[in-house]
């Protein structure tokens, strides 16, 4: 217990210093600039998590504005830190698994190179530009993989496993979910079938999911805590929130 109070505190330590210093971070770009963060061999070597299977792998990180924008290193950090591991990020804000959504998700993924670990970290882009949710058995064996089919979010992200898994049959694939936004336009009920549709894609090709959605513990009674003023994008202290359940979720896929 000793020894992980010690990481934490050394954790928080490195964390308020990055916040005193962002220099070196990129601004959002229209297209990847494959943004990279490496562990601090310190923190690393007293990881709770050095036995977990993914400790010392290489991750490639794609997604929309939540994966990418500068507040994000504070949690693609901690993964660094406590997993000793290289992070890769390949977001493009706007970003969605739909093919006619933004730089998508699936151009992100025919970008990226050949790492251990792959993350899809899902945004709101889909449900907030009207791109349809779909079928989990979109772009699948069940339509012929019909091209036409990756305009949807579910056809987008079996695209994304798909070509990931052509790259590296060895990789391990983590989705994230979608997290939580606040505008007036949020439609909770709407949104929830995104999500679903989301877990029901990788549970056809056995994808770890991690349910941000559900596991955030922010709502509207907190979010102004967390969020910035649009009430779409977190503050640093809203990755700070999140990223502790990232990491231990990336140690070893569960």
């Amino acid at each position: 217990m000793k020894r992980i109070l010690w990481v934490t505190a050394l954790v928080l330590a490195v964390w308020s210093m990055g916040a005193q210093n962002p220099a070196g971070r990129p601004k959002r770009q229209s297209e990847p600039t494959s943004h990279t963060l490496r562990p601090d061999t310190l923190i690393a070597q007293a990881s709770p998590y050095r036995a977990g299977k993914n400790f010392g792998k290489r991750i490639a990180v794609c997604g929309g504005s939540l994966s990418v924008n500068r507040e994000s290193d504070v949690a693609k950090q901690l993964w660094a830190d406590l997993l000793g591991a290289e992070v890769v990020t390949y977001g493009v804000g706007g970003a969605g698994f739909s093919l006619q959504q933004g730089y998508s998700i699936q151009r992100q993924v025919d970008t990226a190179g050949v790492f251990d670990v792959y993350v899809l970290w899902a945004s709101t882009n889909d449900f907030t530009h009207g791109r349809e949710c779909g079928s989990w058995k979109d772009y699948t064996e069940y339509d012929g993989f019909n091209p036409e089919r990756r305009s949807t979010q579910c056809g987008g992200i079996n695209y994304c496993i798909r070509t990931l898994l052509e790259k590296n049959p060895r990789a391990e694939i983590y989705f994230f979910t979608s997290l939580r936004f606040f505008r007036s336009d949020a439609n909770p009920e709407a949104f929830s079938t995104y999500i679903q549709a989301q877990k029901d894609c990788c549970a056809h090709y056995g994808i770890p999911v991690l349910d941000q959605y559900h596991l955030q513990g922010v709502n509207r009674f907190n979010c102004k805590e967390f969020y910035k003023k649009d009430l779409l994008h977190m503050t640093e202290e809203g990755y700070r929130r999140i990223a502790p359940v990232q990491a231990a979720f990336l140690a070893n896929g569960r």
